[in-house]
């Protein structure tokens, strides 16, 4: 399916569980990926919950603007807003991998009342310093100069882009610069004000993640970390029997309530 904000086409997947008044999970990929990344969860999940699987900005089957101004963590945050309204949802459990992680703790910050619980996979919260985030964005900078000057092939090898189709090497280059690098140190700084049920997880061997992890689970308070073995970056792809089982364990003991405000979109 498909929404379209302010001339940007969003592609968004929803896919509805056979039980009654189930919760929805909003499942955001990474940088790179597509909604295409979460095929192994959306099985085990939907027995019980609702999921929506969506494509960021520049990413898969969403549109990729030549305008690098519409590209933002704002606009990525709204995105995530406009399609639970199209599909009815008033609060959801917001998840998402990498940067869809970040993102998920973005949403947080900007809709708190949104948000039942949160899952946060091999990610990160951001910057504190001016120095962290300088030396992050430089990264982020030299991405999209390897997508201008070598179009496609600059993907990586992480198994979440390899599950993942793009048409646009532009559109990646214009979202790591405007999505990928980050601006302030919002979202670091509202880990101690969360409080909702959160999971934190991570691959065993995603060393680059294992201490931002660390530092997200002493930070926000109560929340459940969880430790993948044998899984890199892309743990919900490298081990999904135990990442769904992860999950699933972390879900059973949250209180959902009404979620809905209409009738969703299957």
């Amino acid at each position: 399916m498909n929404l379209s904000r302010q001339g940007v086409s969003i592609y968004y997947e929803h896919h509805l569980s056979a039980m009654e008044s189930a919760p929805t999970i909003l499942l955001s990929h990474g940088y790179s990926a597509t909604s295409a990344m979460w095929t192994g969860q959306l099985q085990a999940l939907k027995a019980q919950y609702n999921v929506i699987a969506w494509d960021m900005r520049g990413h898969g089957k969403s549109d990729s603007p030549a305008d690098p101004g519409l590209y933002s963590e704002a606009a990525t945050v709204d995105d995530m807003a406009a399609i639970l309204d199209a599909c009815g949802v008033d609060r959801a459990i917001i998840a998402g991998l990498s940067l869809g992680g970040y993102m998920t703790l973005a949403f947080h910050a900007t809709y708190p009342e949104r948000c039942l619980a949160l899952m946060l996979f091999d990610t990160g919260p951001g910057y504190k310093s001016d120095k962290g985030r300088t030396q992050w964005n430089r990264t982020a900078g030299e991405r999209a100069s390897a997508f201008e000057e070598i179009g496609l092939d600059a993907l990586g090898p992480g198994s979440e882009v390899r599950a993942s189709q793009h048409t646009s090497a532009q559109g990646l280059a214009n979202a790591a610069r405007g999505m990928l690098a980050q601006v302030d140190d919002r979202v670091i700084q509202s880990l101690p004000v969360i409080k909702l049920p959160t999971l934190v997880l991570v691959g065993e061997d995603d060393q680059a993640f294992r201490i931002p992890t660390d530092y997200m689970g002493g930070k926000i308070p109560g929340a459940v970390t969880e430790i993948i073995p044998g899984a890199g970056h892309a743990a919900n792809i490298d081990q999904p029997e135990k990442f769904n089982q992860a999950v699933l364990d972390f879900l059973r003991g949250i209180d959902t309530g009404d979620t809905t405000r209409s009738q969703g979109s299957s």
